[in-house]
């Protein structure tokens, strides 16, 4: 049966229909998130670009344009480069800890024993406390009145008398990085072990049979393999490091002498606290994002050139 013009065209005016219907469909599902992307980021973020140019105080409102003066004014700042230079290194220490430290006790679990159900639980045990939270407790514990650890300074002979941790540059930031490790390391131990189940444990019984040591195998099969996720490990790191707040806000406040001032809580400092300037705030905001932009390229495109 030959299907004449009318039908060819009735069946066309049909596809389209249904095409429609399923474009349609697919921006009623989207738009949920869509609408909320553009509340809750895309507007934000122009709302900053904004106010980085212009002369826009907490309490004024906005007084007018004065690009660039807001930019020049945070460069000129007294702590914008100890901030920096602070941020940096936290960023290095703290991932360079949890990655070890989360790839150790995720190959530790991944061993079949009557433990790990028990050792998972411990290790990631510390992840479902909120790091606000964490920050408190990990601030009474160092308080020299109510916790334990300057009376086991002194015990130890390490302090003479009851000594405030975080009263030191040196004891704010370990003392803090110790609390980050202790919170987040077996959220990396999951990650991590999720990319080494994803081996196939038929590589390791060749290697085996071919004479690998432990050192050879993890060097030459695990690392490799185990790329992908640890590039995810360390692009979240990084860019949680970099963005450190809470923790540094609740233990320091920035102290002792402004030694432990983050990048994010200089941009809280400046709105809120000491300058109560939205527009040098928000000039700081920009700067900050356009670093954490060009540090994640830098990183994909190192991983993805390793891949290669």
């Amino acid at each position: 049966m030959v299907a004449t013009l009318p039908d060819i065209q009735v069946a066309t005016a049909s596809a389209r229909r249904r095409r429609r219907a399923r474009s349609l469909t697919g921006w009623l599902y989207a738009a949920p998130t869509a609408v909320l992307v553009l509340t809750l980021f895309i507007v934000p973020i122009v709302l900053v670009v904004v106010m980085s140019g212009s002369d826009w105080s907490l309490l004024g409102g906005n007084q007018g344009a004065n690009f660039p003066a807001n930019f020049a004014a945070v460069v000129e700042h007294r702590l914008f480069w100890p901030s920096i230079s602070f941020t940096v290194l936290y960023t290095v220490i703290a991932t360079v800890l949890l990655i070890g430290l989360g790839l150790g006790l995720a190959m530790l679990v991944q061993v079949s024993s009557r433990w790990n159900g028990f050792l998972r639980t411990a290790f990631l045990l510390p992840t479902a406390l909120g790091l606000a939270s964490a920050s408190l407790l990990f601030y009474a514990l160092y308080s020299p009145q109510v916790g334990p650890v300057s009376q086991w300074l002194e015990r130890l002979g390490i302090t003479e008398g009851l000594v405030s941790v975080l009263g030191t540059p040196a004891g704010a930031l370990w003392g803090t990085v110790f609390l980050i490790v202790w919170r987040f390391s077996g959220f990396y131990m999951l990650l991590l072990l999720v990319g080494l189940q994803g081996i196939p444990g038929d590589i390791y019984e060749a290697a085996t049979l071919d004479g690998a040591k432990r050192w050879q195998t993890f060097r030459t099969i695990t690392l490799p393999l185990l790329r992908p996720s640890l590039a995810l490990s360390t692009i979240m790191c990084v860019t949680g490091s970099l963005l450190a707040f809470d923790q540094f806000y609740i233990l320091t406040k920035g102290g002792p002498d402004s030694s432990t001032m983050t990048i994010v809580q200089l941009i809280y400092n400046l709105a809120f606290e000491s300058k109560r300037d939205l527009g040098m705030a928000a000039a700081l905001s920009v700067i900050t994002l356009l670093a954490l932009v060009v540090v994640n390229v830098f990183q994909l495109r190192a991983m993805r050139s390793t891949d290669d």
